[in-house]
Formats: C-alpha cells, sequence, structure tokens
C-alpha cells in the first residue's frame, strides 16, 4: 500500500452546500412531499439560534438531525461541527482564575413547523 492510499480525503466541512435555483429547491420539496404525503412540511430556525452555534470555539458548520420530540412529533436536532465534521460535545474554556474549563456544546431544537413551498 502507498502512502496516499493511506490519506484519508480531507473534507472542507467549512463550504458544504450551494445555492440552487427557486424552480430546483420546489421540485426537490414537491418530490419529498408527494413521496412522504404525512411528513412535515419544513422547520423555521430563527437566525439567533444559527449564530449561537456558529459562534461557538471551531464551529464551521452545522449538522442536523431528524428527531422526535417530548411530544411524540417529528422535529429537528441541530449541533455545531468542528473542521473535521465531528459535533462539537464539549467546548474548552479558560475560566476567570486562569484555569481550563470544559463546558458542554450546544445542542438545539424548538424550531417551528412552516408552510411548504409550493403553498
Amino acid at each position: 500500500m502507498n502512502k496516499e492510499s493511506l490519506v484519508k480525503e480531507q473534507v472542507n466541512y467549512q463550504s458544504i452546500g450551494e445555492q440552487i435555483s427557486h424552480e430546483l429547491a420546489a421540485k426537490m420539496v414537491k418530490d419529498h412531499h408527494d413521496k412522504y404525503l404525512d411528513e412535515s412540511k419544513s422547520y423555521v430556525i430563527g437566525r439567533k439560534i444559527i449564530e449561537e452555534l456558529l459562534a461557538q470555539p471551531g464551529c464551521v458548520g452545522i449538522r442536523f438531525f431528524d428527531a422526535i420530540n417530548e411530544s411524540g412529533v417529528k422535529t429537528l436536532v441541530y449541533a455545531g461541527i468542528d473542521v473535521k465534521g465531528k459535533n462539537i460535545l464539549e467546548i474548552t474554556t479558560v475560566n476567570d482564575h486562569g484555569k481550563l474549563a470544559v463546558t458542554e456544546g450546544m445542542s438545539a431544537d424548538r424550531g417551528q413547523t412552516g408552510i411548504n413551498w409550493f403553498s
């Protein structure tokens, strides 16, 4: 085995995603709706929580998970990811006394279900 085959391809998580046209977006949403009639149409997530997630040290993106909330309703849970694509579960900081402190990374929910794209 050569050295190159042992090295994993580095993913640039910060650059994942791209803008698509409204037409393609509407088609993708409609195709999903047609296939999964009983699922939620959309989720609304506010800018404030997105900025808080992205403001965590080392955060380069957000990962979204399908989830079921306490009431048994489908929702999304979202968490920040680091440059290696790992969920940010802990954040190491220096406290007021100059000592290292470990705090829990942010996980979020409580988005609001919204209307369908083509409604």
